[in-house]
């Protein structure tokens, strides 16, 4: 339960921001179409509730302290929050339903987007959220309908549907290679190994797989997402290990190279997801029949 003494009012929230940004109650009354007095109380009333003061006067202009510079921080997400929310809503018909959906976020930039033209037209009353900030218990604490995941296809609570394994290979900028060709893997160290935080074995694991060992395989920059391995690798700054399927377009379009052709097979693969008790929740099921028609096409990955 929210402690309603600690809460302030919308209004309250409205008439600090505004005050702000003019340094003024006249002009923050006129914009909030309200008479100075009430901004002035509401401001009052905040500054009580707070226990600190939001502004002074110093040589009859008006200042912010400190607590008001910091508080204004969060009063500005929560104010903007609320908006969105609101513009969220507004945004629907009363036969609309939202169907909230998780993903990593380059797959859902590479495979999952583009896979979604044409949604609309068979779905028009289920709009999609999409969502790329994971936790592992958003399906269960219902932030999330659908997940899309990379790992073992097993999660406590919830049906998971296997779509397919990947390949990870070695890709670089043409221009980052060298004259003469390599003769063993282990010389890709020269031109620097990118790493992916996801994934920090990935490259010990892929030369183990070829039987070769280097002190190097954990050295080099590390990145967040595989997107910004692939523009880390296109741009020059070395070599990334990456699914082959998240890198085709690069490939087929020669700004991106395989260097040494190995690809490793995964041993985890990529799942759908979604709570055991949604299974016959008919926008879940849409989206799944969804799903399972896109796997089905030929350009999907089958690993």
């Amino acid at each position: 339960m929210l402690n309603k003494r600690y809460l302030p009012s919308i209004t309250a929230l409205q008439c600090f921001e505004a005050v702000t940004r003019h340094l003024s109650f006249t002009r923050a009354a006129e914009e909030l179409n309200l008479t100075q007095s009430a901004v002035s109380k509401q401001v009052a009333q905040l500054e009580e509730l707070l226990q600190h003061l939001l502004f002074r006067r110093v040589r009859r202009r008006l200042q912010m302290t400190p607590a008001g510079d910091l508080y204004l921080v969060e009063v500005r997400k929560i104010l903007t929050q609320v908006e969105m929310s609101t513009h969220y809503l507004r945004s629907y018909g009363g036969d609309t339903e939202v169907l909230r959906v998780s993903t990593p976020p380059t797959f859902g930039a590479r495979w999952l987007v583009p896979r979604l033209k044409g949604w609309r037209l068979r779905h028009p009353s289920i709009h999609l959220d999409l969502c790329s900030e994971q936790e592992a218990d958003d399906l269960l604490q219902g932030r999330s309908d659908l997940a899309f995941y990379f790992g073992q296809g097993s999660r406590p609570g919830t049906e998971c549907l296997k779509l397919f394994g990947e390949e990870l290979v070695p890709v670089c900028a043409p221009g980052s290679l060298p004259d003469t060709p390599f003769t063993d893997p282990t010389q890709l160290t020269d031109l620097v190994l990118l790493q992916n935080a996801s994934r920090p074995q990935a490259w010990h694991d892929w030369f183990d797989s070829q039987g070769y060992h280097t002190e190097h395989s954990y050295h080099g920059p590390r990145f967040e997402t595989f997107y910004m391995c692939i523009r880390a690798a296109q741009v020059g700054c070395g070599v990334a290990l990456l699914p082959k399927f998240l890198v085709e377009e690069e490939l087929a379009d020669g700004k991106l190279v395989i260097p040494w052709k190995h690809a490793m097979p995964s041993t985890d693969a990529y799942y759908l997801a979604y709570p055991e008790h949604s299974a016959e929740v008919p926008k879940v099921r849409d989206f799944v029949k969804w799903m399972l028609e896109q796997i089905d096409s030929p350009d999907a990955p089958h690993n």
